[in-house]
């Protein structure tokens, strides 16, 4: 499931199904990721998601008002032990 702009995740299964092809581009090529290592690409999380207010603007979008934070920060949470 490759996330264009235009792209829409709407369940819990799209998400885990684009984080694991995520995972498995990194696997391919993170050398050529702008962020390799953990601590750039949370740092990096951490300021898109700051920016996103202007991402979405500039794609002519509507930055959704509700999400579930809490379920996103304990997915996060959960990858530190999770095996």
């Amino acid at each position: 499931m490759s996330l264009t702009p235009d792209s829409e995740v709407s369940s819990r299964e799209e998400f885990v199904a684009f984080v694991r092809e995520l995972h498995q581009d990194y696997l391919r090529r993170g050398n050529e990721w702008e962020n390799q290592s953990l601590d750039q690409f949370l740092e990096s999380l951490a300021a898109g998601m700051d920016a996103s207010p202007a991402w979405y603007r500039s794609f002519g979008k509507k930055l959704p008002e509700e999400g579930d934070w809490t379920f996103l920060a304990r997915a996060l949470q959960a990858a530190t032990v999770y095996e």
